[in-house]
């Protein structure tokens, strides 16, 4: 087990580049299951997450090569239909195989997903989805087993709540089905995007992508016939975390590779606490402001504020002159990291009558301490916090961060911070 050693205070100033996204290269790489051929994907971000999703198509009988952000796999000679829990309760992402693998080959057992303890992440919309498309599902000792032995039907669906997710899931599984699928209430979040462009490419009729209905035609079971080759969309998350390490130390720095279009909710709410930016063909500098202004943020699906961006404005707004504001409305346990920032002598606290918001009084001065990672956008919020404490902060159970940022502490290094990776 490692933890990370922060030595906090120093100015950062330089260029790193942002890596692919991870939620974007999940769902494109249980796409592959619909595929008859072997499929290319670029800057494919080197993180556990991808090495877990990429163990388990290995543990159904696909093969790949992943070497310099290039993924090349073929999922053509899967002979397992099993996605067993010791591999799924490491990623709820897992549950991603779901939809591919009961529509290509009419049956499939998947276990309950784990992850991130973020709060209630049902799949039950998943489920109902493809019952509404004519699977049987059962859950049996902790796993999911659905049926389809006639294919699964074209239908119209309509999402109680916007679920990236299960629109991701049923988007795959109509790509396979016999006829139309018609699905409302969609997450619009460019992962999203992203998935479809690709399905469409590789021989899906896919109408309304981008918006909150999306209509499918499905292939009737015949595997798509080839992915053209293509690179995972840059990674907005963190993107917005490094504008963050930026805006919390005060420095200049750049980010290239990176869309902006992506992270226009993230920029406003830098912009209203008074940074600057410039702008170049995908890359944005960030200036620093003589006085960090305090902020009201609501988490929101996209295009909205992102909840994988709470938690370090979080972080951010100790540092703030004056009073913040945050309430998280997609999660309901996602404050873990208040109290580890708290231990840091961060001043927060959560409203006594709606535990969704709370105030961050700045600014603070935090000093160095020992602190425990609880998931993986925590992780990174005591990584900008010990970035401006005083003495060390020492992060531990970095194995939460290690799930989603590529490389993240020799591209904070590569800036002017000082963090050690070090053996518990």
């Amino acid at each position: 087990m490692y933890y990370l050693n922060v030595n906090g205070g120093k100015k950062l100033q330089g260029e790193i580049k942002i890596s692919g996204a991870k939620n974007s290269a999940l769902p494109l790489i249980a796409s592959t299951i619909l595929s008859k051929t072997p499929v290319t994907i670029e800057n494919m971000p080197n993180v556990a997450d991808i090495k877990t999703l990429l163990y388990l198509l290995e543990m159904l009988g696909s093969s790949y090569n992943l070497d310099n952000n290039s993924l090349n796999i073929d999922t053509s000679s899967i002979s397992s239909t099993t996605a067993t829990y010791d591999i799924v309760k490491t990623m709820r992402a897992s549950i991603l195989v779901l939809g591919p693998l009961l529509t290509r080959f009419g049956h499939c057992e998947v276990s309950l997903p784990g992850g991130c303890a973020i709060g209630s992440r049902p799949v039950d919309l998943h489920l109902k989805a493809l019952e509404q498309m004519g699977a049987n599902i059962s859950i049996v000792n902790g796993y999911i087993q659905a049926t389809a032995p006639n294919g699964l039907k074209g239908a119209d669906i309509t999402f109680e709540k916007i679920t990236v997710t299960g629109t991701e899931n049923i988007v795959m599984a109509a790509s396979l089905a016999d006829g139309v699928t018609t699905l409302r209430n969609c997450a619009k979040e460019p992962e999203v995007v992203q998935l479809c462009e690709v399905l469409r490419d590789g021989g899906v009729e896919i109408r309304g992508i981008g918006t909150e209905t999306i209509t499918i035609t499905g292939r009737g079971r015949e595997n798509l016939p080839s992915f053209k080759k293509f690179s995972v969309i840059p990674d907005r998350i963190e993107a917005g975390t490094y504008l963050c390490a930026g805006a919390i130390t005060n420095s200049e720095i750049t980010l290239t590779e990176v869309e902006k279009t992506h992270i226009e909710a993230i920029l406003e709410k830098l912009e209203e606490m008074g940074f600057s930016f410039s702008y170049e063909d995908k890359s944005i500098t960030i200036h620093p402001t003589d006085k960090i202004k305090p902020v009201d943020i609501v988490t929101a699906e996209y295009p909205l504020f992102p909840t994988d961006m709470q938690a370090q404005f979080v972080a951010l707004a100790t540092q703030a002159n004056g009073v913040s504001t945050i309430e998280e409305k997609l999660f309901e346990n996602r404050f873990m990291h208040i109290n580890e920032l708290q231990r840091l002598g961060a001043d927060i606290e959560i409203d006594k009558d709606d535990k969704s918001r709370v105030y961050i009084r700045g600014k603070t001065e935090l000093l160095g301490a020992d602190v425990m990672a609880t998931d993986l956008r925590a992780s990174s919020a005591l990584v900008l916090a010990g970035l401006i404490a005083n003495g060390e902060t020492k992060i531990h159970r970095i194995y939460h961060l290690d799930r989603g940022y590529e490389s993240l502490e020799a591209k904070l290094n590569s800036l002017g911070s000082e963090i050690r990776r070090d053996k518990e």
